[in-house]
Formats: C-alpha cells, sequence, structure tokens
C-alpha cells in the first residue's frame, strides 16, 4: 500500500484547489497554502505551470508515487496517439480508479483501502493490487460481506457525483463493467486537469 506521508487535505491547500470536488475541503473557506503562516504565491514559471499539472493530477489519483505516475507516463507515451489521452485512459483503468467511480468509496484514498484490504473481487476472483489494470469487459464487485459497510453505503448515497458512462452499474450497485476506454473529455474531474502539461514536463 503506497504510504502517505500528508493529509490529503493538504494537498488541496497546497494546490490551491478542491481536487474530489468535496465540500469538506479547506480549500473552500480558506485558500491559503498548509503551514502556520501560509506562503505566499508567486507568478510561476512554465516549469512551475507544469509541475503544479503534474501534482495537481497525480495528487487527484490518490497522490500515487512519483515512480508509479512516471511509469504511467511512460507507458503511454508508448502507444500511438496523443500520449496525453492515453495516460488519462491508463490512470483511469486503475482497479482503485474503477472503484471509486463506481462510487463504492467517497475518495480516491478509500478505494484503495477497499482494494488492498481484499473487499473487490475482479472477474470473480479477490485482487488487492490498487493499481492493477483492468480491461474493457472486465468485471468489478464489492464481495457479499462487505456490502453493509457504512463507509460503502455513505459513498452510494452522496450526490457530490455521478456514475461516468464509461462503468456501467449493476442493479443494485455492488457491480460494474468497464464498457471503453474513456477520453480525457469523458473523465468527471471536478476541477480543471492539463495532462499535456504533464506530458511537457516529463518529455523535457
Amino acid at each position: 500500500m503506497t504510504k502517505r506521508l500528508e493529509s490529503k487535505y493538504k494537498i488541496n491547500r497546497r494546490l490551491g484547489e478542491n481536487l474530489w470536488g468535496r465540500p469538506k475541503s479547506p480549500v473552500n473557506k480558506r485558500e491559503t497554502p498548509p503551514g502556520q503562516h501560509g506562503q505566499r504565491r508567486r507568478k510561476p514559471s512554465d516549469y512551475g505551470v507544469q509541475l503544479a499539472a503534474k501534482q495537481k493530477l497525480r495528487g487527484y489519483y490518490g497522490n500515487i508515487t512519483e515512480r508509479q505516475f512516471r511509469n504511467i507516463y511512460e507507458a503511454a507515451s508508448r502507444q500511438k496517439g496523443d500520449t496525453s489521452e492515453a495516460m488519462i485512459g491508463l490512470l483511469e483503468r486503475r482497479l482503485d480508479t474503477i472503484v471509486y467511480r463506481m462510487k463504492l468509496a467517497i475518495t480516491p484514498f478509500a478505494a484503495r483501502q477497499l482494494v488492498n484490504h481484499g473487499h473487490i473481487r475482479v472477474n470473480g476472483r479477490r485482487c488487492n493490487i490498487a493499481s492493477a489494470r483492468i480491461e474493457i469487459g472486465d468485471t468489478i464487485e464489492l464481495v457479499e460481506r462487505s456490502r453493509a459497510m457504512a463507509v460503502v453505503l455513505e459513498a452510494q448515497q452522496s450526490r457530490e457525483r455521478d456514475v461516468p458512462d464509461y462503468v456501467e452499474l449493476s442493479e443494485n450497485g455492488f457491480k460494474g463493467v468497464l464498457t471503453r476506454v474513456p477520453a480525457f473529455a469523458d473523465v468527471p474531474y471536478p476541477v480543471r486537469m492539463e495532462p499535456n502539461l504533464v506530458v511537457e514536463y516529463y518529455s523535457r
């Protein structure tokens, strides 16, 4: 499991964005960066803009490690077509991301925990690897014993976001199928993401 050394909401404050569109985010009330006295925001350089775009996208997906994120970029760069589109497609095919999109967890961090603790099956087999890559047609299911968990029920009842059309849910909401790899425009980000700047950052 990725060790997260900082509060997820400090990520929001550092970037000045409510990454997951949550009403609890401190950015809604306090826009200053974390720290006793905050920090002055200066006009960033081109490098700084690219770095911020990378940190924002990486933070959104549960603040995955830099090595994992770079590996995703490198895998995307080997694919034909637009690298930024391929990168988003790979990020959206992570198992923890699909669990989050299915509204089985309230945040990407909670989705990763569900996977790591063995609550998720992929095509009938238990999978505890959050970064596992889901293929089109794969079935993702919450195990039966976990369906009454308060955190799952809270996520399902939340009106903060909807299930995107590239994930097909069962009637009870505990099983889903990835129907296609989404394009960047299909992904319901609550804030503006700029994957093209992330590609520029890594291709320097």
